[in-house]
C-alpha cells in the first residue's frame, strides 16, 4: 500500500513544482534561465518532505 502512497505524492508533486515554478516565472515577468535546475530543486525538497512523511506515517 506505501508504494502507491509514493506514486501518488510523486504524481502530486511534480504537478505541484510546475505550478510553483510558473507562478514564480509570472511573478518576475520572464522565463528564468536555468528553468529545469529550479523545477529539480522544488521538486526534490517537496519529494524528500513528503516522502519521509509518509514512510513515517506508514509504520
Amino acid at each position: 500500500m506505501e508504494i502507491i502512497y509514493f506514486t501518488l505524492a510523486a504524481v502530486f508533486l511534480y504537478l505541484a513544482a510546475d505550478w510553483i515554478l510558473k507562478r514564480a516565472e509570472q511573478a518576475a515577468g520572464r522565463h528564468f534561465k536555468y528553468r529545469s535546475l529550479i523545477f529539480f530543486a522544488i521538486l526534490l525538497t517537496m519529494a524528500v518532505t513528503s516522502f519521509a512523511l509518509i514512510r513515517q506515517l506508514g509504520s
